[in-house]
């Protein structure tokens, strides 16, 4: 096997943890430098590869009629270790894909360091990588330290963006009322690893569901500093106060919704209903799903504490904010996430843009790819943007309006339109979804398995 310099990967997050196996996959050296324990960050509690900051789910595992679903089955296909280990460390939870965090990132950490082909260097790159660092991908997430992020507004002349990201609580679940709660997941739907019985519920009436926004918008919050006063919240990942003074019925038509879910004191659907979602393999911790908050901890325990069936909770984790910061990638980036004014650095993760742990992982596995194959003098067309890695790749790197451009999901809006099957007959719009996925699977399979000429790929 030729022998190749190594490429750095600059961060241990789910990105960078991705662009270093995909690497390593094909033959090519990689150090991963992750700046923990050294120096730690604001929301991570431990040196971990891979660890879940925010909440343990996936979301959606549905392939065929959600897009995060179909991204997952894709990325499984492109051998991804995200996937991998997600897979084996996975927690009853509905329809969706939720993990157990420490076992999930003890995996992935494991695989790293028993790779012969990756170097593991706990330090934190400070500034830009040096000069004869010439390929590096730059997956540092959405805590990119001031160092970094200044150094890279200044090599790209472009203002870096950024806004806060707010953190759930996790309670205990032996502290849970089941005279109160009960467990079920909306319409009874199983999904990997469940049972349809994998959700608890907190029911409340009118009433109760009035005092309590009443309290979300009366409670203290933590205060921002000046120069973080105009940084805007991601619409997918508000705080749950910052819902609430939207409107009193905000609440329960977002993440406190009652449909699907019937109370078995009552045999009625509640006013509005608090969801909790396993959090562990034990199934010891449970956190408040939707329920990210900038409250203060003093004020979290009192006003959660108010919920029907939480009245003597114990939280294992109160709910926390911090930063995040991306670029604008449609005008920084090229198609194989190079920064335009210095291409030796790769973008991946939601530094990028990209919204949630999968979309991020997803990005490190195309920058992983694109890396390791211009290291080996090869060129590799990027996935169809038929494809759910197409689509997301095509949005961050100028599908997306760069005037206006702010952090996404996998979503089918990002997918070309398809109106008429194979035999020419229109699409019900129920089967559009299910027709969308299976041509995505089919041209991924076929971009997996018949690498594009140099000169297709160059047009």
């Amino acid at each position: 096997m030729m022998a190749h310099t190594p490429i750095h990967v600059v961060g241990g997050g789910l990105a960078g943890s991705e662009a270093a196996w995909q690497i390593a996959r094909q033959g090519v050296p990689v150090v991963l430098h992750e700046m923990r324990p050294a120096r730690g960050t604001e929301a991570h509690k431990t040196d971990g590869l891979a660890e879940l900051v925010c909440s343990n789910s996936f979301r959606s595992d549905d392939a065929l009629h959600n897009a995060v679903g179909l991204l997952h089955e894709e990325m499984r296909r492109c051998g991804s270790l995200i996937m991998a280990s997600g897979d084996a460390h996975k927690l009853p939870a509905g329809g969706a894909l939720a993990v157990d965090r420490d076992g999930f990132s003890a995996a992935v950490t494991a695989a790293l360091e028993s790779d012969p082909l990756i170097a593991i260097q706990r330090e934190e790159v400070a500034g830009l990588p040096p000069s004869e660092w010439d390929s590096v991908i730059l997956a540092t997430g959405p805590l990119t330290s001031a160092a970094l992020a200044e150094a890279i507004g200044a090599l790209s002349g472009e203002a870096y963006l950024a806004f806060f990201d707010a953190i759930a609580p996790i309670v205990y679940k032996d502290t849970i009322d089941f005279s109160k709660a009960w467990m079920q997941s909306r319409y009874d739907k199983p999904g990997p690893g469940g049972s349809g019985k994998d959700y608890i519920n907190c029911p409340f009436t009118k009433q109760e569901y009035e005092t309590f926004v009443a309290a979300l918008l009366a409670g203290e919050t933590t205060e921002f500093k000046d120069w973080e006063k105009d940084t805007p919240y991601f619409e997918g990942c508000l705080p749950i106060e910052v819902m609430a003074a939207r409107g009193i019925d905000t609440l329960r038509y977002g993440p406190m919704k009652p449909v699907g879910l019937t109370d078995p004191r009552t045999g009625r659907q509640p006013y509005a209903v608090l969801q909790l979602r396993q959090d562990n393999a034990l199934g010891t911790l449970y956190n408040l799903v939707g329920f990210q908050t900038k409250l203060k901890y003093g004020q979290q325990a009192e006003i959660f504490r108010t919920i029907p069936g939480l009245e003597q909770a114990g939280f294992a984790r109160l709910g926390g904010l911090h930063r995040n910061t991306f670029i604008n990638a449609p005008r920084l980036l090229d198609g194989e996430l190079r920064l335009r004014a210095e291409p030796r650095l790769r973008f991946a993760g939601q530094i990028t843009g990209v919204e949630g742990y999968v979309e991020s992982a997803a990005v490190g596995i195309l920058a992983g790819r694109f890396a390791a194959a211009e290291r080996k003098g090869e060129t590799l067309a990027p996935p169809p943007a038929t494809t759910a890695l197409g689509a997301l790749l095509n949005h961050i790197t100028g599908g997306a309006d760069a005037e206006t451009f702010q952090p996404m999901n996998v979503n089918f809006g990002l997918f070309p339109p398809l109106e008429r099957g194979p035999d020419g007959k229109k699409i019900k719009k129920r089967e559009r979804k299910p027709a969308l996925a299976r041509r995505a699977l089919s041209e991924l399979d076929t971009w997996l398995g018949r690498p594009a000429p140099a000169e297709a790929a160059a047009e």
